[in-house]
């Protein structure tokens, strides 16, 4: 049964919805997603057409090489700061939203954990989700 997603930033200016299902839901322990959440870890839902994702207000971003050596967009809100969205440059029909957007968090249900290699003591998963040292083979 498909849901709806609904959520945004923190003081309401940038905000998205979708009646997709996700495609992938993961935490990210790369360093990147732990400098930009300012923990050890970032959450995503993975939605897989950009298009049926609709998203109001004025985002900002700013860009990043991965791992991979693909550029990751990363967007936020000018006014309150927080992350709300990123997409990929090789990939440009996909976007993921922050999972602490979601006006509903509990929608979350994390499937894997990415790049655990980076992980911290102090950050633990769910030991029952399958972990990959980096990203997994598609």
């Amino acid at each position: 049964m498909t849901k709806n997603y609904s959520g945004g930033c923190a003081c309401g200016a940038v905000r998205y919805a979708t009646s997709s299902d996700p495609l992938f839901e993961n935490r990210c322990q790369c360093s990147d997603c732990q400098k930009r959440s300012g923990t050890g870890h970032g959450s995503h839902l993975t939605f897989p057409r950009r298009a049926d994702v609709t998203i109001t207000g004025r985002a900002k971003d700013w860009r990043v090489a991965g791992d991979s050596g693909n550029e990751k967009i990363h967007a936020f809100c000018p006014t309150c700061g927080t992350p709300v969205y990123l997409t990929f440059a090789a990939l440009p029909d996909l976007v993921a939203v922050h999972a602490a957007s979601l006006d509903d968090p509990g929608q979350f249900n994390p499937q894997a954990v990415m790049y655990n290699s980076r992980s911290h003591v102090w950050d633990s998963m769910d030991a029952s989700l399958p972990t990959f040292e980096k990203m997994p083979p598609v």
